[in-house]
């Protein structure tokens, strides 16, 4: 029999070629054709091919059982039970091509949810108690599969019931205010009859999940056993159906019109990947990237549960028309809920460029570099490449007699590498400024071989757990040659790989074009790596100087996600260190220190993050209205004491530069984009800072 590929980017290895069944007895199925080509692209072209063994099928046991019911309200212990027999089995069953677990689990999860529709409908059509007191853990970490059916039943009771708690205590709120407010309009409501409308519209959301689940396809959910196995190699390797690839490509062309943020499907979870800078989402400045979208509404309908649906439909629903309102109820990053609204609006292209002002502040003049992302003509048609404009802001600060230079790579997310060693350039004579390696062979050395040096004075490089990729080669760069100061958070993200897509279609023998289309991989092949020789994979960039942020306590970055690759090191390149300006580190690290601990806002910011870790980690809720309506009362008036920290800071100046003066005066759009970027300058305590030790390095 034919085998059914023709062709692969990289030789096979001996691995592969053993493990693999290439060739089979009988007909292939499709789901054997698109599993045997998946591991054929993993075990050629990843970065750190798998050993199949016991290891390897406890991961992707873990992933998939996670994947299926994370909530644990669908799944019993007896059906777990079932399934955990396969635990350390499926890399055998997937060296056979055997589909058996897949399948097993396949006819649990159909029975199971056709029983769980019964139950929360049964549930939500009598009223709750409310004035009893009892509570529900809400972390599905914290707690087990139910042993029976009556467990199961209580524990969708009890989630329910919260579900509708929170429902009525919004409702009593704004009737609160609006009686405060004295509004004739408003028709009062009693508990009970917010309850009942609380009951509805719970019912009315839980109907849309279940009906979404009840026509997800035996493909989609195969795409998502597929999605763990690849996802037992690395976090950033996946498996794309066709239309999963195509919404794939919708989130990374940025096409999600209307709020400006990137949005990826990671099984049945909508999660904000990144915010385009310049956009509606940016300017607003609550939705950040990590956060998982749960409903959406539009203006103040009611809202569209979207865990579990396809991402081109939450698309449609997320877009709309210029000066519209979409309130998105969100799972933060940081834990816990918020609706968030956000008026749709144009991506204003001039805010996702590279921009400056000089920043005044305690004596000193400073040149502040906001650059959004590492953005590049990559199509070639005449468009803006960020190393260039960050080029051209130096020189026009470099005119205004500026002290020294902050660069900000806060939130960004990465881009075009090219332009990091073009960039790194600018500040540093030519050398090595990143190494890349693959899974064999030499690592290979860019470098920027323009001997030119566009500044050389102080530097500052600001950085937080929303740099990546990137962002984090450019400071790493600037920290292995001293050539500047990397201040922020305790480290960035710690995304060090590099991926690529293949196409399975491409791959396949005509013999089976009728299988088309099968979709594609998106394999992680190469590592970043510091010219000093460390990664950036997992440590990301620790700064120079630790500042406290927001997210001081909560651990995020790459070490968060399933299964990331491990740091390593290799061979440092050749390069020599800055030695035009050497400073002190110590002495910069121990002023900035003392400022940090004098300085009531770093102390109310560090007291805020304590305050958000608190509400990350307290996930178990009373089910008492009384009790709970007067906890969130106080949570809302325990945060106003950090609304402070958003008011514009006391002696600090943005000036605009001379050389831009003249196109903005008399565009009233560009007038309006510079007041905007100015007053953020003015309330940024960690510029402030970084001005603070550019006087220091003085």
């Amino acid at each position: 029999m034919k085998p059914f590929f023709i062709k692969l980017s990289v030789t096979l290895s001996l691995f592969v070629l053993v493990t693999s069944c290439i060739f089979y007895q009988g007909p292939p199925t499709k789901d054997e054709v698109v599993e045997d080509m998946l591991l054929q692209n993993l075990n050629s072209s990843h970065y750190n091919p798998q050993v199949f063994n016991d290891t390897f099928s406890a991961h992707v046991y873990s992933l998939y059982l996670k994947r299926m019911d994370y909530n644990k309200k669908i799944l019993l212990k007896e059906d777990v039970d079932k399934l955990n027999k396969y635990k350390y089995q499926l890399d055998d069953l997937i060296k056979k091509n055997s589909l058996e677990f897949f399948n097993l689990s396949l006819d649990i999860l159909t029975k199971r949810t056709k029983e769980d529709q019964q139950y929360y409908r049964d549930l939500l059509a009598k009223p709750f108690d409310f004035t009893k007191d009892e509570n529900v853990e809400l972390n599905p970490d914290k707690f087990s599969y139910a042993a029976n059916t009556s467990e199961l039943k209580e524990a969708w009771r009890k989630y329910l019931k919260y579900q509708v708690l929170f429902r009525v205590n919004d409702m009593m709120n704004e009737q609160e205010k609006a009686l405060a407010k004295k509004d004739t309009v408003l028709k009062t409501r009693t508990f009970a009859e917010m309850e009942a409308d609380a009951r509805k519209k719970v019912l009315k959301s839980e109907d849309e999940v279940f009906d979404r689940l009840n026509k997800v396809d035996r493909e989609d959910r195969f795409s998502l056993y597929l999605n763990c196995i690849v996802g037992a190699y690395d976090p950033h390797s996946e498996y794309f159906v066709p239309v999963g690839r195509d919404n794939f490509d919708i989130a990374l062309s940025g096409q999600l019109e209307g709020i400006g943020a990137q949005l990826q499907q990671k099984d049945d979870e909508i999660k904000v990947s990144s915010i385009v800078p310049g956009s509606p989402s940016w300017r607003q400045g609550k939705l950040k990237a990590g956060d998982i979208i749960l409903k959406v509404a539009q203006g103040a309908g009611e809202p569209v549960e979207v865990t579990g649906m396809k991402l081109d439909n939450v698309v449609k629903l997320v877009r709309g028309k210029k000066g519209t309102e979409v309130r998105l109820t969100v799972k933060k990053v940081a834990g816990g809920t918020e609706i968030i609204s956000i008026i749709r609006d144009i991506v204003q292209l001039e805010e996702t460029y590279a921009h400056s002002d000089v920043v005044k502040t305690n004596g000193v003049s400073v040149g502040y570099i906001k650059l959004p992302s590492f953005y590049a003509d990559f199509k070639r048609t005449g468009g803006r490449n960020c190393a260039t404009d960050v080029k051209n802001e130096l020189l026009k600060l470099k005119a205004e007699s500026v002290d020294g230079v902050v660069l900000d790579l806060r939130d960004n997310g990465g881009g075009s590498l090219s332009d990091v060693v073009n960039m790194a350039g600018l500040f540093v004579d030519k050398g090595p400024v990143v190494q890349v390696k693959g899974r064999s062979g030499p690592p290979n050395v860019l470098e920027d071989r323009d001997e030119s040096l566009i500044y050389d004075g102080p530097l500052v490089v600001l950085v937080n757990s929303g740099s990546a990729s990137a962002s984090e080669i450019m400071a790493a760069a600037i920290q292995d040659y001293k050539r500047g100061i990397i201040m922020g958070g305790s480290s960035t993200f710690g995304k060090g790989s590099v991926q690529q897509f293949s196409d399975l279609d491409d791959q396949l023998n005509p013999n089976y074009a009728s299988f088309k289309p099968l979709g594609s991989v998106k394999v992680t092949r190469s590592k970043f790596y510091r010219i000093s020789g460390g990664a950036t994979q997992l440590k990301g960039v620790v700064p120079d100087i630790i500042l406290p942020d927001r997210y001081m306590y909560i651990d995020l970055g790459e070490r968060e996600l399933d299964y990331p690759m491990k740091w390593d090191e290799i061979s440092k390149a050749e390069y020599n260190t800055w030695n035009v300006h050497p400073v002190s580190y110590s002495k910069l690290r121990a002023g900035s220190e003392a400022r940090t601990k004098a300085s009531d806002s770093f102390t109310l910011l560090a007291e805020e993050a304590k305050r958000l870790k608190d509400q990350r980690d307290d996930t178990y809720e009373t089910l008492q209205y009384e009790k709970y309506h007067e906890q969130e009362k106080k949570l809302v008036d325990s945060g106003k004491k950090f609304e402070v920290l958003d008011k514009e800071l006391p002696g600090v100046e943005a000036v605009t530069l001379s050389a831009d003066l003249k196109s903005i005066d008399g565009d009233t759009t560009k007038m309006a984009r510079e007041k905007d970027f100015q007053k953020r300058i003015k309330r940024d305590i960690h510029l402030l800072e970084a001005a603070n030790v550019i006087k220091d390095m003085k």
